[in-house]
């Protein structure tokens, strides 16, 4: 089923007045030379800097729920989770396409809702729509391609870290993963107040942190953590041909209250499969990690490990002993991640 092409024009109209942007908007002078109402966009990069491209899927009973997930979180989350890839390169976003499928019954209010979460976050990170593609389908299917810069030899790849860099992680992990399942316990709204929900609904890619960490220098390696530490670190370590040793008491896991816990919750488990948090996780060199603050702009920097020289991933337990760390984060292929929960 297609939209008739008045209709199509209509949605169009909506999705580019609704997201708040136009070529004489103060965030996309500069980088659009000719953006929303061509065939494709016209781009113009900044000299010195290389070209950062990613695109991120966000599908309907994969990655949200439409009985649970609000529509603004929708469309503040599908664009959240590809600027953290341009925060794991230490990368600036400069803008975003598009591309939108969904039924015609949901055209109206959740299609606004949904415009409303999406302008939002894209004027918070200051990453503007500059095009896409629509079309009409029973299920919502999203997908974001996001256009960032980097200064020219300043991205950080994962493939950086050598033994003996300090492995480390910002803020802390599990929470999300908390707030989903406090979300599909719930019988009302999402309560949007509670900081575990919202980690869930509405993450905020770790831009700043990222830039700051690529143009001092320190990080070494990095990967954004959307799968879970079990599942990220080891392809971190793939990239680099390293190992790692994680100390389970270091990594810092959610905070919640004991009722929270009574479905047999483990916090350190919710830390490293959880997933969803979209935290930093990155590697320092030893001579370095005298400028690594603790903190960085209230977010929490915490070492939870070393790099290995040998090829496995363990975590060690509060005796040292050491025990294989087998990925068992989010895998599209092996368990859906909205199912799984």
């Amino acid at each position: 089923m297609r939209f008739r092409r008045s209709n199509e024009d209509s949605i169009l109209k909506k999705i580019s007045e609704g997201a708040g942007i136009t070529l004489d908007s103060r965030m996309a002078r500069g980088a659009l030379v000719r953006g929303i109402g061509d065939d494709a966009v016209l781009f113009r990069p900044q000299a010195g800097r290389q070209t950062i491209l990613t695109c991120d899927w966000f599908l309907d009973g994969t990655h949200f729920l439409r009985d649970k997930h609000p529509p603004d979180s929708v469309g503040w989350k599908c664009l959240a989770r590809a600027l953290s890839d341009i925060a794991a390169m230490g990368g600036k976003p400069r803008c975003f396409l598009l591309s939108l499928a969904l039924p015609a019954s949901l055209t109206g209010r959740w299609l606004d809702e949904f415009l409303l979460g999406l302008r939002r976050v894209s004027a918070k990170f200051q990453c503007p729509l500059a095009g896409g593609d629509t079309t009409c389908r029973e299920e919502i299917l999203i997908n974001v391609t996001v256009v960032g810069e980097v200064q020219m030899g300043r991205a950080v790849l994962r493939s950086g870290a050598r033994p003996g860099d300090l492995l480390c992680v910002s803020g802390r992990l599990g929470e999300a993963e908390m707030g989903l399942r406090l979300l599909k316990r719930s019988k009302g709204p999402a309560n949007r107040k509670n900081p575990l929900t919202k980690k869930h609904l509405y993450p905020e890619p770790r831009l700043a942190l990222g830039q700051w960490l690529a143009a001092k220098g320190l990080a070494s390696a990095m990967v954004d953590l959307s799968d879970g530490l079990s599942s990220d670190l080891p392809r971190l370590s793939a990239a680099s041909g390293v190992g790692a040793r994680v100390t389970a008491a270091k990594v810092p896991t959610v905070q919640s209250s004991p009722r929270n816990f009574k479905s047999g919750a483990d916090p350190l488990r919710l830390a490293l499969d959880g997933g969803d948090d979209y935290e930093l996780l990155f590697t320092v060199r030893p001579n370095q990690t005298k400028f690594l603050s603790r903190s960085f702009c209230s977010i929490p920097l915490t070492p939870i490990g070393v790099v290995t020289s040998r090829k496995q991933i363990v975590l060690a337990d509060k005796h040292g002993r050491e025990h294989p760390l087998h990925p068992c984060g989010w895998d599209p292929f092996r368990l859906s991640r909205v199912a799984k929960r």
